[in-house]
């Protein structure tokens, strides 16, 4: 009677176990391993950027020195930048902006970079107007504002601090970007550095999409304003 009992009691372990096994099978076939996305090659990327639209701000005679330049930066550095003309702060494809952070902020400084992106904003068939720059500034603090096509922005307000500069980048990108949209565009401009020699870029939400996916998301490539100011702690 023992032996039996034994008997029965193994086979039941068994059948459970089988159990056990057929069921952790059916929960592994439900999540199978993500694919890993496929490297793109230079080619490629050059490729995907003309599909998205990238180069209809580049001109004609310059395309092919912009698809070279971009196709080469990522292949060997996996990088994302086009070339600017001579030793000019102007980039080939009309997306790309140098700027100096300190001269942004300094008095002469706002309206030298409005200048230096208008041309962008006249390849997009759109208005950039701007006039009427104010400046009120005490000891320790600065209010400073200027007109944008008829509409005021504030450049910079508030008491000086470390953050000076990155508070004037954000600004300016940003009261860009408010013209972009009244005037329909879905165009934006994404911050990538802030300093003596900062950088951003005009992009459609698609175009971002693919370069963030396909480039590394580090402090040298575009991301949204909201990410930048979290790690620059805006």
């Amino acid at each position: 009677m023992k032996h039996i009992f034994l008997t029965i009691l193994l086979l039941t372990f068994l059948a459970c176990n089988s159990k056990k096994d057929n069921t952790v099978s059916k929960i592994k076939n439900q999540n199978p391993e993500k694919a890993i996305q496929k490297k793109l090659s230079g080619k490629e990327v050059v490729t995907e950027l003309e599909k998205l639209g990238y180069f209809s701000l580049t001109k004609e005679s310059e395309l092919d020195t912009v698809k070279f330049d971009i196709e080469k930066a990522y292949t060997d550095l996996n990088f994302f930048q086009g070339p600017t003309r001579g030793e000019t702060l102007y980039f080939m494809d009309n997306r790309f902006h140098w700027i100096d952070c300190e001269e942004l902020f300094e008095t002469g400084g706002l309206t030298e970079y409005l200048n230096l992106v208008k041309p962008t904003f006249e390849k997009l068939d759109l208005k950039l107007e701007f006039a009427y720059e104010n400046s009120l500034q005490g000891q320790n603090n600065w209010k400073h504002t200027i007109e944008l096509n008829g509409i005021e922005y504030i450049a910079f307000d508030g008491p000086f601090s470390d953050l000076d500069w990155g508070i004037a980048y954000v600004n300016f990108i940003e009261m860009l970007n408010a013209e972009l949209k009244r005037q329909n565009s879905d165009e934006q401009f994404y911050p990538i550095s802030c300093g003596n020699d900062g950088m951003f870029v005009l992009l459609t939400l698609k175009q971002l999409d693919f370069i963030n996916q396909n480039y590394p998301t580090d402090n040298n490539h575009p991301t949204t304003m909201s990410n930048w100011k979290s790690k620059n702690g805006l």
